[in-house]
């Protein structure tokens, strides 16, 4: 770093700690741990990169945070939380929203507090942008800074309500997302690049690997949002998942005063992303895959083209399952709609669906070729728990935590198996494994308190979120040697057990769940023992003959574990063969006829590995295509409040080439 550099990184940071001990008093409180996951959990001297905060050093900037949070109001995890898990505080966040907008200051303005933003750092990262971005060229909008990492469930859960917001005020409002990582793979721009096009963002993206802008501003929590108002003050926050309603009302009470003021400006920001770059391909972001020995089949998720690709096991193209575009529609293959599944189970001839983003569970009769619908609600859940909604303080706990499928609201289904005719659901979202029978009685919970942790213990609470019993962490994949489940639990870096019998444990068979603190933040890759070994954010798991084959996401590798020895080793992604196929973090991988079958995510190819040579290729599946790009939307103009005035119909006419009205 030059001298000039440095200087201007000490200026920076002097302002940062002026902006800290103000900034908290503007995030209204309301995440508990089943809406956000906190960066403070972890501790330094165990940190597996010397780094487990994401904090800036303390000689680099002085320690205030405590101050800046007791104003902010941003919470530890569970906090807010009473003893049943619920969220006091978050009940309350809209409507703090609003009292904060409605407490004019003494300008007429209608935000209580404004404070002055940090110019962004020098030598700031922006991705998914034309160029560097400064804060004077946002003046005349709204910006909502997003604070997040792309492994996170929570994060993914608020890009939908992003859009939204977007869609709604294409001139007015500018969100900017801060990408805070939690990994370390996390860190690199190439990376985040992939998670900006899988996940479709449409905004440009700060890369703060360091955590410079996290601390500064004293953030703590992923996902964490705050507010700039159209002359470039920070007006308000909120730590925690959020809704497109909670900005809504803050905005719909703000814009009117701008306006009447001159300062919104009525165009759109002009900004071009990665997406107009990246080149039509046959499969895009493939999520999942389930190798079916018995059928000779591969049921390939497809999951950023909204459908289900079957071919035979050497790339043979069966049948498509869905029409590529985003929805929720049942019925032949041709018209069924879905909104980026993920895992697939098999029973039969009926194929199980995690239609992830949709929040449901489909049923696909491989003899009719119909898709059905069978659970959820087509909505995100915000409770773990069926039967809690509307149950008062006085009134009895429920003896089992169950509801009808088709009644009851999921909370993005990852994962899937099929044991002794039950569906085993791995439900990201709420950290739990879910169980329903294949007759489709009843849906519910079968293992996890809902608290995001990696601990073993009994089952299921009956109270929710109660202590004391097991907590997963995100989990993703699911597999199964007759006797027990085993789960790729992702943000714990973690390979968890459920036994099929609900009086059992959930224990862990590599991973985290033995340290007493520091669980969520610990990862590496490393080989060895079940003791040495690590592993980076898994998503996949596949059992076959006493091995376990993990997609080691985060490390972009392959690993086995042998389940006598209590060993683990890399099979595939080590490219110590320039000449050799490279994997970018695979997230799905299933086994049969003597090879594993792989979904290479971010490549958008499905690998397959001969497991007697070990040798690794590609499967060229011949004469699928990418699905017809649907019409876009026109972004409508917001002009909340406004009249609509219906204007008759005008005749046209032409005079020498030239159009009048």
């Amino acid at each position: 770093m030059t001298e000039g550099s440095l200087i201007r990184q000490m200026s920076w940071f002097s302002q940062a700690c002026c902006v800290m001990a103000v900034l908290a008093g503007l995030l209204s409180s309301g995440c508990n741990a089943a809406e956000t996951e906190t960066a403070n959990a972890a501790a330094e001297e165990n940190s597996p990169s010397g780094e487990a905060t994401p904090r800036i050093a303390n000689s680099e900037v002085p320690d205030v945070r405590e101050e800046t949070r007791n104003s902010l109001g941003s919470p530890d995890r569970d906090q807010n939380a009473d003893s049943s898990g619920n969220d006091q505080a978050g009940e309350q966040a809209g409507k703090q929203a609003g009292e904060q907008v409605s407490s004019r200051s003494g300008d007429g303005n209608p935000f209580a507090h404004r404070l002055d933003p940090l110019p962004f750092p020098p030598d700031t990262e922006w991705l998914n942008a034309p160029g560097p971005i400064k804060l004077a060229d946002l003046r005349g909008r709204f910006v909502l800074f997003d604070f997040w990492t792309y492994c996170c469930i929570n994060c993914m859960h608020v890009l939908p309500e992003l859009k939204k917001l977007e869609e709604q005020y294409p001139n007015e409002l500018v969100v900017v997302g801060v990408h805070s990582a939690k990994f370390d793979t996390e860190k690199n721009r190439e990376n985040i690049e992939e998670a900006i096009l899988r996940y479709e963002i449409a905004h440009p993206v700060i890369n703060d690997a360091g955590h410079v802008i996290w601390n500064a501003y004293g953030v703590r929590s992923w996902p964490t949002i705050l507010l700039m108002d159209p002359e470039g003050k920070v007006v308000w926050g909120k730590a925690g998942e959020f809704t497109f309603d909670d900005v809504h009302q803050v905005l719909s009470l703000g814009l009117p005063h701008y306006r009447a003021h001159g300062l919104v400006a009525n165009t759109p920001f002009p900004w071009e992303g990665l997406a107009a770059k990246f080149e039509s391909q046959p499969l895009k972001f493939p999520g999942k895959i389930l190798a079916d020995a018995g059928g000779q089949r591969l049921f390939i998720s497809d999951s950023n083209h909204n459908r289900i690709v079957v071919t035979d096991l050497n790339g043979q193209l069966l049948d498509v399952i869905g029409s590529g575009a985003i929805g929720q529609s049942d019925g032949g293959y041709a018209e069924a709609t879905f909104n980026h599944p993920q895992g697939v189970a098999l029973h039969d001839e009926t194929l199980y669906i995690a239609d992830t983003e949709n929040h449901l569970i489909r049923k696909v009769s491989l003899t009719d070729k119909a898709v059905t619908t069978i659970a959820g609600l087509g909505e995100q859940s915000r409770l773990s728990w069926p039967g809690l909604e509307g149950l008062g303080p006085s009134d009895p706990l429920p003896e089992r935590w169950v509801g009808s499928p088709p009644q009851t609201a999921l909370n993005s289904p990852w994962a899937l198996w099929v044991h002794d005719n039950a569906l085993y659901i791995a439900m990201a979202g709420p950290h739990q494994i879910w169980r329903m029978p294949l007759d489709e009685s009843e849906i519910g919970p079968f293992a996890g308190n809902g608290r995001e942790d990696i601990v073993d213990g009994p089952m299921l609470p009956k109270e929710p979120y109660e202590l004391g019993y097991a907590s997963f962490a995100q989990p993703s994949g699911l597999a199964s040697d007759g006797q027990q489940l085993f789960v790729a639990d992702s943000e714990g870096s973690s390979i968890r057990t459920v036994p099929f019998d609900s009086g059992g444990e959930v224990g862990t068979l590599l991973g985290t769940s033995r340290e007493p603190f520091n669980r969520l933040f610990l990862f590496g890759d490393q080989d060895g023992s079940f003791a040495e070994a690590k592993l980076q954010h898994p998503l996949g798991v596949s059992y076959h003959d006493g091995m376990l084959y993990v997609a080691d996401t985060y490390n972009s590798k392959i690993k086995a574990i042998d389940l006598q020895q209590r060993t683990v080793t890399t099979l595939a992604g080590t490219e110590e063969d320039p000449q050799s196929v490279s994997l970018d973090e695979p997230a799905g991988i299933s086994y049969a006829a003597g090879k594993l079958f792989i979904a290479d995510t971010n490549n958008h190819a499905i690998r397959v590995i001969e497991l007697a040579s070990g040798k690794m290729a590609t499967l060229a599946i011949a004469g699928l295509t990418a699905p017809e790009p649907a019409p876009q939307k026109k972004r409508k103009p917001s002009f909340p409040g406004a009249k609509q005035v219906k204007v008759p119909a005008q005749m046209v006419k032409t005079s020498e080439g030239k159009l009048k009205v």
